[in-house]
């Protein structure tokens, strides 16, 4: 059994539309909230929570609903499509009200902002679910952590696609004493990525016929599945894999508290702390992407050897020691070193070794036909750290000091080791081929 590079390759095309949008939106949208609308850290924190809030109800609901979907084009396609298209027209909005605001600020203005923002993170939701749910749909269970390391290298060339962006655009040399800065060829440019992704994914890949191969494979080979369906037809876990997929919720949920506080707070904490504009201190989280682009095949491929499970408790561990030392750091520093770029490397291949396996195991534990239904199980526990974590750590940041925010992820990433020796189920191995040859593609 062979994983096909090419096909995984374009249906990541959608995750990286996804990620090329959260890394801009986490990056631009805290300094838009606090510099040109003037809200303190914690009301920015509950607006950038709201996103996370929504996706609470939105992505279990689109998962659920594109497993029940059948078009033409697909059950997932509808969506991605749709969801795409309202979304580049609503975010190249945000930074028009954001110039408007700070040329005659008004109510008027900052209602509509919040309109337009609710109605983009909306569009935003519809799709991200049955994106995600693609890939598992047209690959087989042993070949999908193998699969995510393509889909999550995607999504980190989406990533550092924005992140280059920014760096050029916006180098300190032009937001430096500057009245107000203007975001809008920025987000043009990142929703004509988000099109051109799509539009290919849309033209390459036939889902319909796609997902109907990967069912009948699955269906052959029973032994993969770890559901059991009772006499209606519904799946039903047994007790012993529902703990496991529990404290595999709890273990997601515990590391994107640390790290989502990471993502939303970093700009402004460099900022604050360290004198960094924004194009220098996304140059930190550019090197943290390459860290985890160039880990994800190696992962991948050590998962399928040691286990999806062993990989994460490695990732979970490097993750706290890495964030734990830039707290150590800050303490005794309030200027940024270029060694720290090192451990922002060491955060990416940590970050890598975790994302690549989590998802494969939540959607390991169900059938193909509800693949969309658990996807959306692995957004719940991840969307609800993030609604609590932008609030909380903007308090923290508020109230005590910005030098906590390292300290802070270190202890829930930490906190996730734990929960995540307690996960029994969700561990296939498989043996894998050396080097490349363990992505062959069939003829």
């Amino acid at each position: 059994m062979k994983l096909n590079n090419r096909r995984t390759i374009l249906v990541g095309l959608a995750f990286l539309s996804i990620c090329t949008f959260w890394q801009m939106y986490d990056s631009v949208m805290t300094l838009i909230l606090t510099d040109t609308f003037k809200l303190n850290e914690t009301l920015a924190g509950a607006i950038m929570a709201a996103d996370n809030v929504l996706a609470l109800f939105l992505l279990p609901f689109f998962g659920a609903l594109s497993d029940k979907t059948s078009t033409r084009i697909g059950r997932r396609m509808p969506f991605i499509v749709g969801g795409t298209a309202l979304a580049a027209v609503l975010m190249n909005l945000i930074p028009l009200l954001d110039d408007r605001y700070a040329a005659n600020p008004g109510t008027g203005t900052l209602v509509l902002f919040i309109i337009v923002l609710g109605l983009l993170l909306v569009s935003m939701g519809t799709y991200r679910s049955p994106a995600v749910a693609l890939m598992p749909d047209v690959t087989p269970k042993p070949l999908r952590s193998r699969a995510n390391a393509i889909i999550n290298l995607m999504g980190a060339v989406g990533g550092i696609l924005y992140l280059g962006l920014a760096a050029l655009m916006y180098p300190v040399s032009k937001t430096k004493g500057v009245g107000h800065v203007s975001y809008r060829p920025l987000f043009f440019i990142v929703s004509m990525i988000m099109v051109a992704g799509v539009a290919i994914l849309y033209l390459t890949i036939r889902e319909p016929k796609l997902g109907e191969e990967n069912r009948k494979l699955e269906a052959a080979h029973p032994e993969w599945n770890l559901a059991e369906v009772d006499e209606s037809g519904n799946e039903k876990l047994p007790p012993a894999v529902r703990r496991s997929l529990g404290f595999l919720l709890a273990s997601i949920a515990l590391w994107f508290i640390g790290y989502n506080a990471i993502e939303t707070w970093f700009t402004t904490f460099a900022d604050k702390m360290w004198g960094m504009a924004l194009g220098d201190a996304t140059l930190c989280l550019t090197i943290a992407t390459a860290g985890a682009i160039c880990s994800y095949i190696p992962v991948g491929i050590a998962a399928s050897r040691v286990g999806r499970r062993r990989t994460i408790l490695f990732g979970v561990l490097l993750l706290t020691a890495c964030f734990g030392s830039g707290y150590v750091y800050t303490l005794f520093n309030n200027t940024f070193h270029p060694a720290l770029y090192a451990l922002f490397a060491l955060v990416g291949v940590a970050w890598a070794s975790i994302n690549v396996n989590s998802l494969p195991m939540v959607v390991e534990m169900c059938r193909g036909s509800d693949v969309g239904k658990f996807t959306g199980y692995y957004y719940t526990a991840s969307m609800a750290a993030q609604t609590i974590t932008p609030i909380v750590a903007g308090w923290l940041l508020k109230h005590v000091s910005y030098s906590v925010l390292f300290l802070y992820s270190a202890i829930f990433v930490g906190l996730a080791f734990f929960t995540m020796l307690m996960v029994r189920h969700g561990d296939v191995k498989v043996e894998a081929k050396r080097g490349l040859e363990a992505f062959d593609v069939d003829d």
